[in-house]
């Protein structure tokens, strides 16, 4: 391209690249550029001249070239599918009238800050430092798929703010990022796609605005991998979040965030590996919490925060915060979609034993057994009924000893006041009602009491009854305490 066919504006940039001097069309107020629609010629530039400059424009010896350029406006569309830019690129405050084509580009640096764009068709591109898009406005969907970035990736308070009909709003499926995301209050309407991508920082998204609807996706990360944290404190997501098979070596931080998705699953964290997951101090979220098959090491999750509806079959998690009274948790347990869970009971049990406190494990088995027996047939439900009120399914051994202690009473005033007969008058020893009752309910223990004497009638089947209850509640007793001594 000759220099002869450009406007004043357009010489300007071309002699200012070869030295990587600052082009500045800005007016000295305040200027949005998405109204740049509205600027004149004198700060117009044709995207054809900027793409021949950066492919084609002659260097200069001792100098660094760039392309420095805010506050213009640009027409066509800037073209530079799979060109090679060995020049950092700075296109700053800008309005575009076309769609960037980046398809399969490779750049040594691109900075699209606080400019105003219909879209970005920038799949598969190659950055080799920093790609920064913070503050821009987008009219339509921004695709990233496959990029690869050497640096990091900044989009805060970026906006994509005119819903796609066919697409995602940001795609950043399969991107690898040589460090992290920054995408602070982020405002998307549509879907944002991160599967398969791998960032070696962290992906930092608190205060986001990701508006996707009602049973639509807002944040689809399956097979994320992630070497720090992914932060999405004080997000408002309205659509579900989705982060199956995720893997996020440090913590997952959805603190004061606020997750709608009505009638269907808010978050889905099934099958993913994380660090640390943070549910804390946040409205209870619109819709489940699916937390199937996942491997946490500290889930930090409080009570009020989980919402009325739950998925947690085969969750494993190391560590449970706060601590919070075994009642309170088990509200949780009783909220699964797909009801009795035992694995999710034994998990919470053995949360509760790693630090030492048995009495609340035990609240947690006890509220397991209740939870079966609503699953067996009336038979099996009729006899937990009766092991719950008579031991706790054995574990209120103390009831258990209290019931002992009852029926020895019974038994005592019973038979002293009513002496059985002796087998053999004659070899019988002195008969003692107290020590006959205890021969009648130890399993175990003899005084000689019970094979010397024969009760009759009534008293002959108080005997069989004192006899039954006393090897199961001597046996719930024994089981207790063993129970207890070998936790110790």
């Amino acid at each position: 391209m000759e220099i002869e066919d450009m406007t004043p504006a357009e010489e300007r940039v071309w002699r200012a690249f070869p030295r990587g001097q600052d082009v500045d069309f800005r007016e000295p107020t305040d200027e949005d550029p998405a109204r740049g629609a509205d600027w004149g010629p004198e700060r117009t530039v044709r995207a054809a001249v900027l793409r021949a400059l950066l492919l084609s424009a002659p260097q200069e010896d001792g100098e660094t070239a760039a392309l420095r350029l805010a506050g213009a406006r640009i027409t066509g569309v800037l073209d530079l599918k799979y060109g090679e830019v060995d020049h950092a690129v700075r296109l700053s405050d800008c309005f575009f009238e076309g769609v960037p084509v980046l398809y399969g580009a490779r750049l040594r640096q691109l900075n699209l800050r606080e400019s105003a764009l219909p879209g970005l068709d920038a799949a598969t591109l190659r950055v080799d430092g920093v790609l920064r898009m913070s503050d821009c406005l987008f009219e339509g969907p921004v695709r990233l798929g496959g990029a690869q970035i050497s640096g990091a990736l900044f989009m805060d308070r970026a906006g994509i703010d005119e819903r796609p009909t066919d697409q995602p709003a940001l795609q950043l499926n399969h991107v690898t990022i040589g460090d992290g995301l920054s995408a602070q209050e982020l405002r998307t309407r549509g879907e944002v796609r991160l599967t398969g991508a791998s960032v070696a920082g962290t992906i930092d998204l608190n205060q986001a605005r990701l508006e996707a609807g009602a049973g639509e996706v807002a944040l689809d990360a399956e097979t994320l991998t992630v070497e720090g944290d992914v932060l999405l404190r004080d997000v408002d997501v309205l659509g579900w979040i989705g982060l199956r098979g995720a893997r996020i070596a440090g913590r997952l931080d959805l603190s004061h965030a606020r997750l709608a998705n009505p009638g269907g699953t808010a978050l889905r964290a099934s099958s993913c590996t994380v660090g640390e997951l943070w549910l804390r101090r946040s409205p209870p979220m619109t819709g489940a919490l699916n937390l199937r098959r996942a491997q946490l090491d500290v889930l930090f999750l409080e009570p009020d925060v989980v919402p009325e509806e739950v998925l947690l079959n085969s969750l494993v998690y190391t560590s449970l915060t706060p601590h919070e009274p075994a009642e309170r948790r088990l509200t949780m347990l009783e909220r699964d979609r797909e009801g009795y869970v035992p694995h999710a009971y034994e998990q919470l049990t053995a949360a509760y034993r790693r630090i030492g406190d048995d009495d609340a494990a035990r609240v947690v088995q006890l509220a397991k057994q209740r939870r079966r027996r609503g699953t067996l047939p009336w038979y099996g439900r009729l006899w937990g009924y009766v092991q719950d009120a008579a031991v706790g399914y054995g574990f209120r051994p103390l009831r258990a000893a209290g019931w002992l202690v009852s029926l020895l009473v019974i038994g005592s005033l019973a038979y002293a006041l009513h002496h059985p007969q002796p087998l053999k008058a004659d070899e019988a020893p002195q008969f003692n009602p107290v020590f006959y009752t205890l021969d009648l309910l130890l399993p175990v223990i003899s005084f000689g009491q019970e094979g010397a004497f024969a009760p009759t009638g009534g008293y002959q089947w108080l005997s069989y009854t004192l006899v039954l209850t006393g090897w199961i509640l001597a046996t719930t007793v024994v089981t207790g305490i063993t129970r207890s001594v070998s936790r110790q």
